[in-house]
């Protein structure tokens, strides 16, 4: 745990795998098989469970619980109190914990303030899930979701941006802080590397 912060109030289970930088606040529980990256950030109230793995530079706010078979790609973004799940149909009286299904953040998306995360889904890269939203299936790379349940309304820029693009069709952006470049084709937007983001 060398250069890792953990709140006194914290409690890490031994075998925890937590990445050097990171920060533990108040109140945080993390269960021995969770792996934690470098440099991500855990506020107050977070749980972590034992299936989990948490990718550098993610952060969680206050109030997240992070359950078993949910994984965090490298800079996500959990906003507080926003809701993971990993049985589809729970009930109290009926055993299925050999039911869990997994969800995937991929790197670099938001999810908003009490949005919900439906287990069994995949959120691609840099997605922006809207405050409030109840997300039930996968979602597409740099895609605005909002609602219940959860529709997309936009495309979000890397930097965090709404990209003036429509949803269907095709189209170029480029953004003004990155001078990354963005081609829609067939209802997917990707993404070209800068100059800059090169190293050039």
């Amino acid at each position: 745990m060398n250069k890792v912060f953990i709140h006194q109030t914290a409690i890490v289970d031994e075998g925890a795998q937590i990445g050097e930088g990171s920060r533990i606040w108040q109140w945080v529980h993390i269960c021995g098989g969770a792996k934690i990256g470098k440099g991500v950030s855990l506020g107050q109230n977070v749980f972590v469970g034992n299936k989990v793995v948490i990718g550098d530079q993610s952060k969680i706010q206050n109030n997240v619980s992070v359950y078993d078979n949910v994984t965090l790609e490298e800079g996500v973004f959990c906003a507080p109190s926003m809701v993971f799940t990993n049985v589809y149909n729970p009930r109290s009286l009926i055993e299925r914990k050999s039911e869990y299904q997994d969800t995937l953040v991929k790197k670099g998306a938001t999810l908003g303030a009490n949005c919900t995360i439906v287990c069994g889904i995949t959120i691609g890269e840099y997605a922006f899930i809207g405050a409030g939203a109840v997300v039930n299936k996968d979602v597409k790379p740099f895609a605005l979701m909002v609602g219940v349940p959860a529709k997309q309304i936009g495309w979000m820029s890397e930097y965090g941006e709404q990209i003036d693009l429509p949803l269907e069709g095709e189209g170029a952006y480029i953004c003004p802080h990155t001078g990354s470049q963005y081609r829609l084709e067939q209802g997917q937007l990707t993404k070209k590397e800068s100059r800059m983001e090169e190293g050039f």
